[in-house]
């Protein structure tokens, strides 16, 4: 068995992989609501059976691709003066929209109105109120106004109050695309009770630009490193090969 060459495989896995959710963070650098994804990786360790381990040696190491978490954190609040832009003073909260494929929840809040006077995200999703009907403002009206509660207002009275909800782990959202986020089906979505609608502003994304350029010159010097380990390697095994054959 080739222990090292599996090893250094794994590792070139394992960078392959880091680079590619680094890569993703810096092109959504500019996407309203957008988290930033960060890889978690593990070590598997295979004990030789009926083998002595040389002094000073240890235990087989393998790369492992345990999961990817996403950074929570709150992104920066940018104000447009449009008065269906939205962001959540809840670091915690997320908007829910209607999507094709069900309930999808965002932070991305540049909403505005469709041709029936329809509150939709940038993709044409409908964005739904508190009883989970799409948030509807009657032809004609003109002045919008969003309380801190989420409460849509116009010149003609309340219209309805946004559905902003949480979830007790926010780390088991599953990312749909670059602003949805799909929750699992045994997760319940609550109220927020203190959504902090701020009206005319948009939350930006959290990535930092100059951290994640940083990160990804590094995670490239390792994966050419690792690269290059693998090219000794495979040269190491063709030199031992061809000592053989020359012996035999």
């Amino acid at each position: 068995m080739d222990s090292p060459g599996y090893i250094v495989l794994s590792r070139l896995v394992a960078q392959t992989r880091a680079s590619a959710v680094t890569a993703n963070n810096i092109a959504n650098a500019d996407t309203p609501g957008f988290r930033a994804a960060r890889p978690l990786f593990g070590t598997v360790l295979e004990r030789q059976m009926d083998a002595q381990v040389p002094f000073g040696g240890r235990d087989l190491a393998f790369a492992q691709d345990r999961a990817t978490w996403r950074d929570t954190m709150p992104g920066p609040l940018a104000t447009t003066g449009n008065p269906l832009d939205l962001a959540l003073a809840d670091p915690d909260g997320f908007f829910a929209v209607q999507t094709p494929r069900g309930e999808r929840f965002t932070r991305a809040g540049r909403f505005s109105l469709d041709g029936e006077g329809r509150v939709v995200d940038v993709e044409g999703n409908r964005v739904l109120n508190a009883q989970g009907q799409p948030m509807q403002v009657a032809q004609g009206d003109s002045r919008i106004e969003v309380m801190g509660d989420g409460t849509l207002r116009t010149e003609n009275g309340p219209v309805g109050r946004f559905r902003v909800v949480r979830f007790a782990d926010r780390q088991q959202l599953n990312a749909e695309g670059d602003r949805l986020f799909v929750a699992p089906e045994a997760m319940q979505a609550e109220p927020a009770e203190r959504p902090g609608v701020v009206q005319g502003a948009v939350e930006g994304s959290n990535v930092r630009p100059v951290i994640e350029i940083t990160r990804m010159t590094e995670e490239l010097r390792e994966f050419q490193f690792v690269a290059q380990m693998a090219e000794k390697e495979g040269e190491r095994l063709g030199s031992a090969v061809d000592r053989i054959l020359r012996r035999r």
